[in-house]
């Protein structure tokens, strides 16, 4: 299976993840801290564990920042 993270192709063997485990495969940090867009839908935190990817997919992993003046 191969989705598209980020813009990038990103090959996935084995059964299908989860969006949880797309966070820990791609090595992400601070995954609470992270937003995803699944196919351009933004996907809530609750649904990380439950949502299972398919091929072709479309996931991008947001980043918020704060800050200015």
């Amino acid at each position: 299976m191969k989705i598209k993270l980020n813009g990038k192709v990103f090959p996935v063997d084995g059964p299908a993840l989860t969006v949880l485990e797309l966070l820990k495969k791609a090595q992400v940090e601070k995954p609470e801290m992270v937003s995803v867009q699944l196919n351009g839908e933004f996907l809530g935190h609750e649904n990380f564990g439950t949502t299972a990817l398919k091929d072709t997919d479309e996931v991008d992993f947001v980043y918020f920042m704060g800050g200015g003046a």
